[in-house]
């Protein structure tokens, strides 16, 4: 995977920093940071800011809650935890 592919949505693996080996949902990029929640320790309201060159793209993503992003719409964090739990399980994480 690029780093170029990391977009709003993406299920992203930390590879580097205290939450290394952790997944994390993108909840925005920018100037090649991008920002990521967990809706559990890391909260939608306390973003993670974090290097592109510092995550793993795991090529999925979590289509739904990127169009309530991108659209302003109100995403709670036990969306994002559940989504990252199903992505996990069906991963076999």
């Amino acid at each position: 995977m690029n780093e170029c592919d990391i977009r709003v949505g993406s299920i992203v693996l930390s590879t580097q920093g205290r939450d290394k080996g952790n997944y994390f949902l993108v909840v925005n990029v920018s100037d090649g940071y991008v920002y990521l929640a967990d809706g559990g320790m890391r909260r939608l309201a306390a973003a993670k800011k974090k290097n592109v060159k510092h995550v793993s793209n795991s090529g999925k993503s979590c289509d739904v809650i990127a169009k309530k992003l991108l659209s302003n719409q109100k995403v709670f964090d036990s969306e994002v935890k559940s989504a990252l739990r199903q992505f996990q399980q069906e991963s076999g994480e």
